[in-house]
């Protein structure tokens, strides 16, 4: 079951990014193609699935977040990226305000795999 439910999460992982990006892009050059249904609710259930995934698959591997320090750079990069995402597609008022958070999202993302596939807080490092 823990092999179904990781490809499960990975694949997620690559829509959820794959997304990101293009509803990022389209934030930018053609902010009326955010306000079509599908584009609404598909991260959300992506993400959903995702967050599912991974807490079942903490539960069965018995590693959890503030035991292991890599789990929990992940945990604390994903709350950034939650920030950082939600700023960059809705809440900042400026393109530059826009534009940095969507920077600082695809960085905090970026963070987040290169610690899962590491297993280190600092990937940088290893």
């Amino acid at each position: 079951m823990y092999p179904v439910l990781k490809h499960i999460h990975l694949t997620c992982v690559l829509l959820s990014g794959l997304g990101f990006l293009l509803r990022g892009y389209w934030r930018f050059v053609a902010p009326w193609r955010l306000e079509r249904g599908w584009v609404r609710w598909l991260p959300h259930g992506v993400d959903t699935l995702l967050l599912v995934s991974a807490l079942m698959m903490v539960w069965m591997s018995g590693q959890y977040p503030f035991v292991q320090p890599w789990l929990t750079a992940k945990v604390l990069a994903l709350l950034a990226y939650i920030v950082c995402g939600s700023l960059a597609l809705k809440r900042a008022r400026t393109v530059p305000g826009r534009g940095l958070a969507f920077v600082l999202a695809v960085c905090s993302f970026a963070y987040i795999v290169s610690v899962a596939l590491t297993r280190r807080p600092m990937p940088w490092a290893a």
